[in-house]
């Protein structure tokens, strides 16, 4: 059973015969958003903490995927000192929890009706065993495209809606001189625009896919026709994509010397930190053939077990002041990424966060939101890794076409389970 790290009321120290309530510790909080769009967002946190009189002991480890840091977690907690809170994604969460080292947030999540507002497939990976072990701070959606408008005017075409809409922008913009996709070559980004041409050919065969893991649709004609469309976007990348950070592949749209990126709402916050403005300098519209359906992640806080009172309480004012309507409306405005409650107004999002937020809620009616496997909400991390190494050799021109591809990625997926 995990341990029940927070209570309902605050720990009492009796001294002198006087009632003095426990005062809660600073932070220490380990995090990958090290990117400007990322860290003013993390700020928004940092200062909402502060008003409560809770300092914030950074723990930054670069990486935007978290492979790096949660190697750096990992070291932190064989050593016997775990931070106070870390970020995390999906089945991070479940595994960590599984090991009973997670504190249970269930009273501070019962006072404030977590339950009734967060919504199911989020609670799936804020849960385990019944418990609340993790503060959802947003949602992201991850099949995005993200577009120079003046590159596009130029190609005198329209939104790419399609698949063949797509190439022809591509085309394009290729004749006019620029890199047409803006890419960083890192596992997890590969996988990005991978999980989106796979939603592309229809929400019932991702699902089948990433969610099911079905042999016959991992190693099926629609899995060799999405890597043959991945082999083909290689073409349209630059020469220096292998190793390049998401945020300076999104600087090269916002600079006008791509196109386009396939990358998760984070996007939008380099976006508005340059100071460009949606449907003026760039488009943000859904990957072509996706329309309808949305991928997934949620960046989670997780809580450790911790030894002193004073950690607890502040892991305590840490989860509140995360689901607290207000915090998750300033800080999902700066981040890109919509709140991670139902109950919070659009009001203060601009046309891609409304978008995102009308979007994310007709999929989860119509029962096409699924957890993006590139970002650890489709499967365990075992598959996840498995899925990382073929796509990024077929991207890297390693498979002849894509039948030899998905043959591959069902063999590796087989070896994971």
């Amino acid at each position: 059973m995990l341990k029940q790290m927070l209570r309902g009321v605050a720990p009492i120290a009796v001294m002198a015969g006087l009632a003095t309530p426990v005062m809660a510790e600073d932070v220490e909080v380990l995090h990958w958003w090290t990117a400007g769009g990322e860290a003013a967002a993390l700020n928004v946190l940092k200062e909402d903490l502060a008003a409560k009189g809770i300092g914030w002991v950074d723990m930054p480890v670069a990486g935007g995927g978290g492979e790096a840091a949660m190697t750096a977690l990992r070291a932190r907690v064989t050593a016997g000192d775990p931070p106070t809170a870390v970020q995390m994604l999906g089945f991070d969460i479940q595994d960590w929890a599984a090991e009973g080292a997670l504190g249970n947030l269930d009273e501070v999540a019962a006072a404030e009706g977590w339950d009734k507002v967060i919504p199911e497939a989020l609670q799936r990976f804020s849960k385990y065993d019944g418990h609340w072990i993790a503060a959802p701070v947003n949602v992201h959606s991850t099949n995005w495209v993200w577009i120079s408008k003046p590159a596009l005017e130029a190609t005198g075409l329209g939104e790419p809606t399609s698949w063949d809409e797509l190439v022809a922008v591509l085309d394009k913009m290729k004749e006019n001189g620029i890199t047409p996709v803006a890419h960083g070559g890192q596992p997890w980004q590969d996988a990005t625009i991978f999980d989106a041409l796979l939603l592309a050919e229809g929400p019932e065969f991702y699902k089948a896919a990433f969610v099911d893991l079905d042999p016959e649709a991992l190693g099926g004609a629609k899995m060799a026709s999405a890597f043959d469309r991945l082999i083909k976007l290689r073409g349209y990348m630059d020469d220096n994509f292998s190793g390049r950070d998401w945020n300076l592949a999104s600087a090269m749209v916002i600079n006008g010397e791509a196109g386009m990126q396939f990358m998760g709402d984070w996007a939008k916050g380099e976006f508005l930190k340059a100071g460009k403005v949606p449907g003026t300098d760039f488009v943000c519209t859904r990957f072509p053939g996706t329309q309808g359906s949305v991928t997934f992640n949620s960046d989670q806080f997780a809580m450790f077990n911790v030894k002193s009172e004073g950690e607890l309480e502040a892991q305590k004012a840490m989860a509140s002041a995360i689901e607290s309507p207000a915090f998750q409306a300033a800080f999902n405005t700066v981040k890109g990424s919509v709140p991670a409650r139902t109950d919070v107004p659009d009001t203060d999002f601009d046309d891609c966060g409304k978008k995102g937020m009308k979007d994310l809620a007709e999929a989860s009616a119509n029962g096409t939101l699924f957890g993006s496997m590139a970002h650890g909400h489709g499967a365990p991390t075992a598959v996840k890794n498995a899925t990382y190494d073929v796509i990024t050799a077929a991207l890297n021109g390693e498979y002849a076409d894509g039948a030899t591809a998905a043959k591959a990625l069902a063999d590796a997926v087989a070896a994971a389970q």
